[in-house]
């Protein structure tokens, strides 16, 4: 291990000693300032530098107490993009995810690679004692989702979902309000998300096989997904509307609103207990992942999550209802009925919940005070879990009960078979 490394190490740990009890340390208790030392920052390595991982990136590039010092991606277009953007040199650029894991010198990860990968590179990443920010959704399937809890747990890692949105006081401010009463007693969450698919780039009708480019490992951009030709359309921000890798809508926008919904429902550590609905899937073409849905949840509460895919934006996000009420919130946008009920002011005795105002800000404050994150990795597993089991109920087109605390389905052989997914050729977890 670098000098620099340990240095930076064993400030890191006599910081969580002094700091034990508070659950988020602003940089300004601890003395960092705009000033921290290098030996004292935060070392991050970013795994999947395309679309919303360069996002990411850059929010951590520009955070004064992270150094980032490599990047890593299968195709070298993102890569050498990401490189030139925080001002590394050649040697930091990556094509293989262990290149990153393996380096001592690193201190934590931001993933934002397909989500049939996450399972692999966060329980990698927690093995050797990194620190984890990892996109949403959580998995691809319910059996990794759980490994990947649980590593986060063996490894005591400190672990960020990037379910941003409990980082907006609009959401915040609306599960205050439906966790104290402000609407009566909660009877039904709906959650709304877009219809069809957003297809980013230009590609050749019918989606033809075609040579991969030079620039692009395909075979490890596959990793343990199953084996597929390569067309352009398969890959990259779209591979979230084919099955092998996503579930559409339901886990990609699911992911955020059903995590708010559970938010304002208490049941992080928990889900529901009844699944049904039904999708439209696609007959033809590349892509396979349901265009509409409607499913619904219930949980032991007698609460009821209903998901819904629409054309009409002002129905995205998330809607409680209650006895005497309802709220509707997306993002920091929130309306009610009445209408007084969005403007109430919290007591004093009323419950709060998880204050954090900047989703990167509050990781690496996490990093230092050793505390719970705004997102951490159950409460995302447990989300994504809702995503999984709402394609399973719709992919075999019946009612499902659900088993949260063992986390399996009552009496079900096909729908348990479907917790999990096979691994292509060598890769493991």
């Amino acid at each position: 291990m670098a000098p620099q490394s340990t240095n930076r190490r064993t400030f890191l740990k006599s910081t969580m000693a002094a700091v034990a009890a508070p659950m988020i340390v602003p940089s300004s208790v601890l003395g960092l300032g705009d000033s921290t030392a290098p030996s004292e920052r935060v070392t991050l390595g970013a795994i999947g530098v395309g679309n919303r991982g360069r996002s990411n990136l850059g929010h951590f590039h520009e955070e004064k107490r992270t150094q980032v010092v490599a990047v890593c991606d299968v195709d070298q277009n993102h890569r050498e993009s990401a490189r030139k953007m925080t001002g590394l040199e050649q040697d930091a650029s990556y094509n293989h995810f262990m290149d990153v894991i393996n380096r001592d010198d690193i201190d934590a990860v931001s993933i934002a690679s397909p989500d049939h990968w996450h399972v692999i590179h966060t329980i990698e990443a927690a093995k050797s004692g990194k620190d984890i920010f990892c996109e949403k959704p959580a998995s691809v399937c319910i059996a990794e989702g759980r490994k990947m809890a649980d590593a986060v747990t063996k490894y005591d890692r400190v672990m960020q979902m990037g379910t941003w949105r409990r980082s907006l006081a609009g959401c915040r401010t609306a599960c205050e309000l439906v966790r104290n009463g402000y609407i009566g007693e909660l009877q039904t969450i709906e959650c709304g998300v877009p219809e069809g698919y957003h297809v980013k780039g230009d590609f050749k009708p019918g989606h033809p096989v075609e040579p991969v480019p030079k620039e692009l490992d395909y075979d490890l951009w596959l990793g343990p997904a199953p084996d597929a030709p390569y067309t352009p359309g398969r890959c990259h921000f779209n591979f979230r509307w084919l099955l092998d890798y996503s579930a559409g809508y339901i886990t990609d926008w699911g992911a955020h609103y059903y995590d708010i919904g559970q938010w304002g429902n208490n049941t992080d550590h928990t889900g529901p207990v009844h699944i049904s609905g039904a999708a439209e899937f696609p007959k033809s073409g590349l892509y396979d992942a349901s265009v509409k849905h409607l499913i619904e949840y219930e949980y032991a509460s007698g609460v009821r999550m209903v998901a819904f895919s629409s054309s009409d934006g002002s129905r995205y996000g998330m809607k409680f209802i209650g006895t005497e009420g309802w709220i509707h919130v997306e993002s920091n946008d929130i309306s009610s009925g009445p209408e007084g009920i969005a403007k109430i002011e919290l007591k004093d005795t009323d419950t709060r919940l998880y204050t954090s105002d900047n989703h990167i800000v509050n990781f690496i404050d996490c990093v230092y005070s050793r505390g719970e994150t705004a997102a951490p990795m159950e409460s995302g597993h447990r989300t994504a879990t809702i995503c999984h089991l709402g394609h399973i109920a719709t992919t075999l087109k019946r009612p499902l009960e659900w088993d949260p605390e063992n986390e399996k389905f009552v009496g079900d052989r096909e729908a348990n078979a479907l917790r999990e997914r096979p691994m292509r050729g060598t890769w493991t977890i």
